[in-house]
């Protein structure tokens, strides 16, 4: 994903980069089951896990299972984002002012995106 959104930056000066979570995601609730439960998965599967779970520090485990799963994947959405902002080509590109990055979740049962602030 990192050189795919690189290449879009540098090579196309793609303008607007969205972040694009979901609820119910299944990735970020293995993360939450190894975080909290001590959860184990596959070793493919272990290594999504490993690029989630350092977004998820703070995320109160003593939130009802909905409102964790969803305070979850905003976390996650706003981890990714700062993983592309630390990039030097991230930076560069905000540096120049011409490229936007923005974090948004899905509702997929109701097709509704709610962008972060």
């Amino acid at each position: 994903m990192a050189c795919t959104l690189q290449y879009a930056g540098v090579h196309l000066r793609t303008p607007l980069f969205v972040v694009l979570g979901h609820e119910g995601c299944g990735a970020v609730q293995a993360a939450l089951a190894a975080k909290f439960r001590g959860a184990r998965e596959r070793s493919r599967i272990e290594v999504l896990l490993g690029s989630i779970l350092p977004g998820l520090d703070g995320i109160d485990a003593a939130l009802p299972p909905e409102a964790l799963l969803h305070a979850a994947v905003e976390a996650n959405v706003r981890w990714t984002m700062r993983q592309i902002r630390e990039t030097p080509e991230g930076q560069a590109r905000e540096a120049e002012g011409v490229m936007r990055l923005v974090g948004a979740v899905a509702e997929i049962s109701t097709g509704r995106v709610g962008f972060l602030e």
